[in-house]
């Protein structure tokens, strides 16, 4: 009888929140759609794909439209599955078995996974109470440890805040491990690396299309660095990576620069429409809850009855994230409508 081995053999699969619900306001997802000219362009272009043909694997297009809007050289980007599929490459390729990463928790779960099936040993590095991190601590701790990784998302998945320019550029500087920067939700704040990359060779910097573009149901990703490691990157990872139809689509929503811009000022507006409105429920209610100054398209609400919270809401075909380690919920901006069911019903648990 064929056994499984002791690495995968108790592992219990991801499963984010499942089930019909009216707001949808925990995966930080963009809650909008595509403008109908930009997509009705995004589908006329997949006519052009031969599906009986793989995807070019260098995503040769894709690449470029992404190094035009953010104003990078093409030859130091490369696609991915996701950014996702990239983090998993990066573990793979960039470490050998027992090799020491480190983590800044708390953060993406996902980090700890892709370490622990690359057979690595795993340093933690805690944020301070307010779930800041300490730059001096990291230093000393990758220097004492020997890490070779240092994974970190900027600004932060699930917290909400974010590393300035200035502390980032000294953590990178002062050490001699490969720092993989995770700018996901970087398009909501203005302390991107992405403008000094070059200056550094231990420097990967990971960017998604699934928050400010919209485009999550794509799963298109991007990692940028040196020549060097993003040569490295496109000799391990699949050669059809990314497939036809989410290259095509992704390029032509990346080529309209305008229509992304005012679709990130508009989540921005929601972003704080929801913190104003989550910050005078914490005013009134000081001892249940408090928030913290959200620089993403989230907004996350501490409180001891997070538990209690987060299954009211589901109850009311509202669906947030609730972090059982953190005490807290992560509340994705959702539309104006949505924003104020949340408003409503917190008010009325806080109330009874």
């Amino acid at each position: 009888m064929y056994e499984l081995n002791a690495k995968i053999r108790d592992l219990e699969p991801y499963e984010p929140i499942a089930g019909d619900y009216k707001i949808r306001l925990d995966a930080n997802e963009s809650f909008l759609r595509l403008p109908e000219s930009i997509q009705a362009g995004a589908l006329h272009a997949t006519f052009r794909v031969e599906l009986n043909r793989y995807p070019d694997p260098a995503a040769v297009s894709l690449c470029r439209a992404f190094a035009k809007n953010y104003g990078v050289p093409i030859e130091n980007v490369v696609a991915g599955n996701g950014s996702d599929e990239l983090i998993s490459v990066i573990f793979q390729s960039f470490l050998m078995k027992g090799d020491t990463y480190a983590t800044i928790m708390p953060d993406f779960s996902m980090y700890n996974f892709y370490g622990y099936i690359s057979e690595c040993r795993r340093v933690v590095i805690e944020k301070d109470k307010n779930w800041r991190i300490d730059v001096d601590k990291v230093l000393e701790t990758c220097n004492n440890e020997g890490v070779k990784l240092l994974i970190f998302s900027n600004p932060c998945n699930p917290t909400s805040l974010g590393l300035t320019r200035a502390e980032v550029r000294r953590l990178v500087c002062s050490t001699s491990a490969l720092v993989v920067l995770d700018e996901a939700y970087m398009d909501f704040w203005e302390e991107s690396m992405l403008g000094e990359f070059q200056n550094y060779d231990n420097l990967l910097i990971l960017k998604t299309c699934s928050k400010a573009f919209g485009l999550a149901a794509l799963r298109v990703g991007f990692a940028v660095g040196s020549e060097k490691l993003i040569r490295a990157i496109k000799a391990v990872k699949s050669p059809y990576n990314v497939n036809a139809i989410s290259q095509c689509m992704a390029e032509v929503v990346l080529n309209s620069r305008g229509e992304c811009d005012a679709a990130i000022r508009r989540l921005l507006l929601s972003r704080d429409e929801l913190q104003r409105g989550l910050d005078r429920l914490a005013a009134r209610f000081p001892e249940q809850m408090e928030t913290l100054p959200s620089v993403t398209n989230f907004v996350v609400l501490k409180t001891p009855r997070a538990g209690e919270l987060f299954r009211y809401l589901l109850d009311a075909s509202i669906a947030v994230r609730y972090f059982e380690n953190m005490s807290a919920l992560r509340i994705t901006a959702g539309a104006t409508g949505d924003n104020a069911a949340v408003f409503g019903y917190i008010t009325r648990f806080f109330e009874n």
